[in-house]
């Protein structure tokens, strides 16, 4: 097995890259989204809800700066085309989201997609010692299973 400068098996490393701009394709996506049901939503909730949304754009924006440093940190070059985003697009592309709860089913959808990214991230760094994406995988799904609770509750849904 060869070791990579932070220690880590550089075939599982490559890997694990591989994944995480697989998880950055679609976060930009969902950023995405989130600024065009920010611009856009109408309604009685536009108040609430746009100011949601913005504290959601900016939070993915932080996610997708740390999504590319870590595999920058693994040593591969993160993809930045909207090319490449839209090629590796598990995320649902919201165009035109103006109704609150249209909009709002988009983010759960979105985060569920992310979701079942982060948890083979998670499995896969898990088996590759890589403690660093580990964690990150671990601080996002936390955040983001609350979110989506919040927004099913939002639509009066549970879990």
């Amino acid at each position: 097995m060869t070791l990579n400068s932070i220690g880590l098996d550089t075939i599982k490393t490559k890997q694990l890259a591989k994944d995480l701009n697989e998880l950055l394709a679609n976060f930009q996506i969902y950023y995405q989204n989130l600024r065009g049901i920010h611009w856009n939503i109408k309604g009685r909730s536009f108040f609430d809800l746009h100011v949601k949304f913005e504290e959601l754009y900016t939070d993915a924006n932080m996610k997708v700066d740390l999504i590319a440093e870590r595999v920058l940190t693994l040593g591969v070059i993160p993809f930045h085309t909207f090319e490449d985003y839209s090629n590796l697009a598990k995320v649902p592309v919201g165009k035109n989201v103006s109704k609150d709860e249209n909009a709002v089913r988009l983010i759960i959808d979105s985060l569920t997609e992310l979701l079942k990214i982060e948890r083979d991230i998670l499995n896969a760094s898990d088996e590759a010692n890589d403690e660093g994406t580990n964690s990150m995988m671990s601080d996002f799904i936390t955040e983001q299973e609350k979110t989506v609770w919040m927004m099913k509750a939002w639509l009066g849904e549970t879990i």
